[in-house]
């Protein structure tokens, strides 16, 4: 697996680009956003990791040509800028994935191969199921056993992306930015009360929606 890594702190490039290339993948680097789109075309990564703070041109307006040109490469961005509305600003320019600093190794590299496995179509969604659900790849309905789950479309959208990555912890923040896209005026806490339906809702599938404090929300089997 191939990495472009957009990033002009030169301590953070020499210590993740270590840190991947201990972990069998090949590292390319740029740290200047006037010639990220060229080392982006030329290089061909399968995952692109963008800092939005570089000299010359903005990451998000690096993301924003490249996605343009016909780039589709996943791309996760990775900033100290940790506002809800950076995020949303990021992932509706085009980025696949948020991660804000300081972010851990093992997390960053689970979150690459995800998304690489996820453009490649070798884990695309609805491919497999979960506690009998499987996600409808074009319509992004979610079925238990053949029979479409009735939900609201943010209960909708909480339950795809937890089915993501089954007994896997989701922050909080993230599942809001999916939830409630660009809504601003809505309090953080609502994904609370959206949480709280789900999981009476999806019961029946033997599947259980659980809180953990601090960190956000992952979907298991029922005990």
């Amino acid at each position: 697996m191939k990495l472009l890594l957009i990033e002009d702190n030169p301590a953070m490039q020499a210590t993740l680009s270590r840190s991947f290339e201990r972990r069998g993948l090949q590292v390319v680097s740029c740290d200047d956003g006037l010639r990220a789109l060229a080392v982006w075309r030329q290089s061909q990564p399968d995952a692109v990791l963008l800092d939005l703070s570089l000299p010359g041109q903005d990451g998000l307006e690096v993301l924003a040509q490249a996605r343009a040109a016909g780039l589709r490469t996943p791309v996760i961005i990775l900033t100290a800028r940790g506002t809800v509305g950076d995020r949303i600003l990021g992932l509706n320019t085009g980025a696949d994935d948020y991660l804000p600093k300081p972010f851990d190794l093992d997390e960053l590299e689970a979150r690459v191969r995800a998304l690489v496995r996820r453009a490649s179509g070798a884990e695309a969604p609805g491919s497999t199921a979960w506690c009998g659900m499987t996600v409808d790849a074009d319509s992004g309905a979610v079925y238990h056993q053949g029979q479409p789950l009735e939900l609201a479309p943010r209960e909708l959208a909480l339950l795809r992306a937890v089915l993501a990555r089954p007994g896997h912890a989701i922050a909080k923040e993230r599942l809001f930015e999916l939830v409630f896209p660009g809504e601003t005026e809505v309090q953080p806490e609502a994904i609370e009360v959206v949480a709280y339906r789900l999981r009476k809702k999806i019961a029946p599938t033997g599947a259980q929606l659980v809180t953990l404090r601090g960190l956000g929300y992952l979907i298991k089997a029922t005990p």
